[in-house]
């Protein structure tokens, strides 16, 4: 029996469907470009109550350290589920982390906002994990940078030759010695 007309058919067919040449990144390479691995997954469901709740978080760039002003809301500037003084890469993580890891969004919802406003919650979740997602956090802000700069260079190789020409015509008048 001969088979070929079908992997053909087959073939032919899975390249017909697919017209974005730019399909989304599969579950697991994003998980991987934001740090979610399986031993960050077992060190984050091992966090207890207790873990946010006596960690020795200084007030450095806090509402000051009073009992009420940990005690205040602060969700009401909260973009969706994650705060906004969040990066970007660090937005994306922590609503990665809530969808995928339930023990940690229930204890956020316990802690916030009674115990801990949402932006100490968070900056004492990210000092916790720092060890597991930093080679992460330090690739995303490479590949960001460099992304940055590949644009800058688009941008200015754009200006035309006559841009060019007139800019350095300007240039010379203004630097030209006076005449004797």
């Amino acid at each position: 029996m001969d088979l070929s007309w079908w992997f053909r058919r087959t073939t032919k067919s899975s390249t017909q469907h697919s017209p974005n040449p730019n399909p989304p990144k599969p579950q697991n390479e994003e998980e991987e470009e934001l740090g979610i691995t399986e031993q960050l997954i077992d060190f984050v469901k091992s966090f207890t109550f207790d873990t946010f709740k006596n960690f020795p978080l200084q007030d450095d760039d806090d509402d000051g350290g009073s009992e009420t002003a940990m005690t205040t809301s602060s969700s009401s500037s909260s973009r969706g589920n994650v705060r906004n003084d969040l990066s970007e890469w660090q937005q994306r993580h922590a609503t990665l982390v809530l969808s995928k890891i339930k023990e940690i969004s229930k204890l956020r919802y316990m802690l916030c906002p009674r115990h801990l406003k949402e932006r100490q919650f968070w900056r004492i979740y990210f000092k916790l994990v720092k060890s597991h997602i930093a080679e992460y956090e330090l690739c995303a802000i490479q590949l960001e940078k460099l992304k940055t700069m590949a644009t800058e260079n688009e941008k200015s190789s754009d200006i035309s030759p006559y841009e060019v020409e007139m800019a350095e015509t300007k240039h010379t008048e203004h630097i030209s010695p006076p005449s004797p």
